[in-house]
Order: C-alpha cells, then sequence, then structure tokens
C-alpha cells in the first residue's frame, strides 16, 4: 500500500489550501477509514480529521468549521480542504489509511506552511 499526500504550500494568514491524499495498492473495497493528522516543529502528532468508507467525518475541536474532509468516488482518495487558515496550522500534514485488516499505513506528509 502506498499513500502519496499533495497540495502542502505556504499560504498567508486567513488563506486556503487544498491538500489530497491518494493510496495504491490498498483494498478495491476501499479502507475502513482515512484521516489527516499533523505534527508542528516540537510538538506531537495529533489528528486533524478522519473519514470512514461511508464518508462520515470526524473533527479536531481547533479545525472544526475551517476544515472539511472529503472523498472521491474511487474511494482510496481524500481531500482536505483548509480554509481561515492560522499561522498555528503550520505543520507537515500526513494522510493515513486503515486497512480492514486492521494495518495502518502512512504517508511521507507535505508540508503547510502559514504566515501572518
Amino acid at each position: 500500500v502506498q499513500v502519496v499526500e499533495s497540495g502542502g504550500g505556504l499560504v498567508q494568514a486567513g488563506g486556503s489550501l487544498r491538500l489530497s491524499c491518494v493510496v495504491s495498492g490498498g483494498s478495491s473495497f476501499g479502507p475502513a477509514f482515512m484521516g489527516w493528522h499533523r505534527q508542528a516543529l516540537g510538538k506531537q502528532r495529533e489528528m486533524v480529521a478522519t473519514i470512514t468508507r461511508g464518508g462520515s467525518t470526524n473533527y479536531a475541536d481547533s479545525v472544526k468549521g475551517r476544515f472539511t474532509a472529503t472523498r472521491d468516488n474511487d474511494v482510496n482518495t481524500v481531500h482536505l480542504q483548509m480554509n481561515s487558515l492560522k499561522p498555528e496550522d503550520t505543520a507537515v500534514y500526513y494522510c493515513h489509511y486503515r486497512a480492514w485488516s486492521g494495518g495502518d499505513h502512512w504517508g511521507q506528509g507535505t508540508q503547510v506552511t502559514v504566515s501572518s
């Protein structure tokens, strides 16, 4: 299973970015769920959003109302729309794929930098 993120970059506070995650080699039935996590410099990795195969979502309190996780009809592709970005959103964002077998797979991460 290969997990590849894209879409990171540098944006000013208040701006928007859209991250994408494409999984290859996963089940044609799709994942148990996929998620976005982030790790800021010197901090622990934290969950940002999760989305189940059925499309149910869950968000960290810090991003509710600003970030939206969606998935394509291709169930192994998900996106994270990030609006009203703040400097504290600066982090490396990782895509997580949980297989039905319980196996976890991670991407290498994409850098998001929000300038004030």
